[in-house]
């Protein structure tokens, strides 16, 4: 709910002249339900947006949310370089399935907005070591997990699948081993990934697939 309202700030903050180009909205991770939320909410962003892109978005939550803490995800504002303030400390219990689900049952999606799903589904051995515990838990559901989110729960209802990316959950859009050489060789083992090359298909791809205007 406090992420929606911030998507609905930073979009009516924008300049709205005559012409201007509608926007295309990149969610990743927990990003994607947040930006659902913002245009379910706030329909009067809803002309100003052309379509949204997932990218492993927990569309439909995390099992990982159901036994984990506020506190676990709290103390990701302390990783290097990281920017954020405490939260409204919901984030957690907002990426539980029950409540993602209830919330998609009792929330259509709005139609005048496009949307677009790209999926995580790596080999295991493209997993870095850091996320092995995590892709072992959700294997007990379903192995075709990305280390944070099964393969199933990344796709937006209605939308288009773009595809399947051989990277974990982390490597398709965190530059771990750019950004902190040592902390992304102990870590994050397996995160080197062409995200630029992935980011530049996918939009030229929704660019055509929109058409003009």
């Amino acid at each position: 709910t406090t992420n929606a309202r911030r998507i609905r700030d930073a979009i009516l903050a924008m300049p709205d002249e005559a012409g201007s180009p509608r926007l295309v909205l990149l969610g990743y991770s927990k990003g994607t339900p947040d930006i659902l939320e913002a245009l379910v909410t706030y329909p009067e962003i809803r002309p100003r947006i052309a379509a949204v892109v997932s990218i492993a978005g927990a569309v439909g939550g995390s099992k990982l949310a159901e036994d984990a803490s506020e506190w676990m995800a709290d103390s990701l504002r302390y990783f290097p370089g990281a920017d954020c303030g405490k939260g409204d400390d919901q984030s957690v219990a907002s990426l539980r399935p029950d409540v993602r689900r209830r919330w998609l049952a009792e929330h259509p999606i709005p139609s005048d907005v496009r949307y677009y799903s790209v999926v995580t589904l790596p080999d295991p051995e493209r997993i870095s070591w850091v996320l092995k515990p995590a892709y072992w838990r959700l294997s007990k559901y379903d192995a075709r997990n990305d280390g944070q989110v099964i393969y199933s729960d990344q796709v937006i209802p209605a939308g288009s699948l773009l595809g399947f990316v051989n990277a974990d959950h982390w490597a398709v859009v965190l530059p771990i081993e750019r950004a902190h050489p040592v902390v992304g060789a102990l870590f994050a083992s397996e995160n080197e990934y062409p995200r630029e090359a992935l980011l530049e298909a996918v939009l030229r791809f929704v660019e055509e697939d929109l058409g003009p205007g």
